[in-house]
């Protein structure tokens, strides 16, 4: 299991202990929302979906080193984007982070560091990443990054039972010329 660092996170797997501090964000209305799919409505909802996540080596805790806490998370899922997909070898990353740690420029300290992890580690030919149209945050830290946009999409949320217009983008490894 790969551990990531930044200057002030830990990017690594989920465990048991991370219970509490995943259901005091996830339950908060509006920050699973904007990631498609509705704020948990009980710790047994949280620890269902933590143990998924601690199945999956490309899901990351977002721990803040210096509070000690998992405050997000952050993944590789396949990714599917276009006719090309198959000459590519390519995931799509998503992340979602507490309301209390928004607009401190974490995010994108955790974004930068997978994008290094997936295209020298994992030798990825491309990353695809969306974000619903209304989420500016997400879009100023994808444009941030490097992202191109590339096409307009819809998602279909089955938590929320509703679709959302949403951006995509792709990143190309730079490391491929």
């Amino acid at each position: 299991m790969t551990t990531l660092e930044t200057k002030r996170l830990l990017l690594r797997p989920f465990k048991d202990t991370d219970l509490n501090d995943f259901y005091e964000y996830a339950k908060v209305e509006g920050v699973g929302e904007a990631a498609g799919w509705k704020h948990h409505q009980s710790i047994k909802e949280s620890e269902h979906f933590l143990s998924i996540f601690m199945k999956n080596p490309y899901d990351f805790a977002i721990e803040h080193k210096a509070d000690q806490k998992m405050i997000g998370s952050i993944g590789f899922k396949e990714a599917k984007l276009d006719e090309f997909d198959s000459q590519f070898k390519q995931l799509e990353i998503g992340y979602v982070l507490s309301k209390d740690y928004w607009n401190q420029g974490l995010m994108s300290e955790a974004v930068s560091k997978v994008i290094g992890f997936a295209f020298n580690s994992l030798e990825i030919d491309r990353l695809v990443v969306g974000h619903f149209t209304a989420n500016k945050k997400s879009k100023r830290i994808i444009e941030k990054m490097g992202f191109k946009y590339v096409k307009d999409d819809v998602f279909k949320s089955e938590s929320l039972n509703q679709t959302f217009e949403e951006k995509k983008y792709v990143l190309y490894n730079p490391n491929n010329k």
